[in-house]
């Protein structure tokens, strides 16, 4: 890998102590299919303040090339709609398939202001590093709060 010196593995860069369940990970799987920041850990860290049960309906929202859709739904057991503008919903059938999780995360290609859901049919709506490609438009927190039975309470971390 250009600039990594022969002492440093492409696994001691993705391995990270504070992120114990995305360590499970081939880190050639993450970088083949990453589109930004490591997505396995940014999943992770959001997950430790969420609730999240089995079986529980998620929307992962600009979900890319559908990592943290599989995360949640191999460390969570949650059903997962990976949802995304920019990814064929056949492209991340594929990597979703491959992990035998077909059952379980379900791709839709759509965009974050027209989503084809009913109200309220989500417990959860996850985004990962792409909430900036839509949050902004003027109207999109009002027309989103209709998704989910809950309001969303922006979260800063300050260590």
């Amino acid at each position: 890998m250009i600039g990594m010196s022969d002492n440093v593995s492409l696994e001691s860069l993705l391995r990270n102590e504070k992120f114990p369940r995305s360590n499970n990970y081939e880190p050639e799987w993450i970088l083949a299919n990453q589109m930004g920041l490591n997505p396995l850990w940014l999943t992770e860290w959001l997950c430790q303040y969420l609730d999240l049960q089995p079986g529980m309906p998620v929307l992962d929202l600009g979900c890319g090339k559908g990592l943290s859709s599989i995360f949640l739904a191999q460390e969570y057991a949650v059903q997962v709609w990976a949802t995304d503008l920019w990814i064929k919903a056949s492209d991340n059938y594929k990597r979703i398939k491959a992990d035998g999780l077909s059952d379980q995360v379900f791709p839709i290609h759509a965009d974050a202001r027209e989503l084809p859901f009913a109200e309220e049919f989500f417990d959860a709506i996850i985004c990962v590093d792409a909430y900036i490609y839509f949050g902004t438009d003027d109207l999109y927190t009002e027309r989103s709060r209709s998704q989910i039975p809950c309001t969303l309470t922006p979260y800063h971390q300050t260590d």
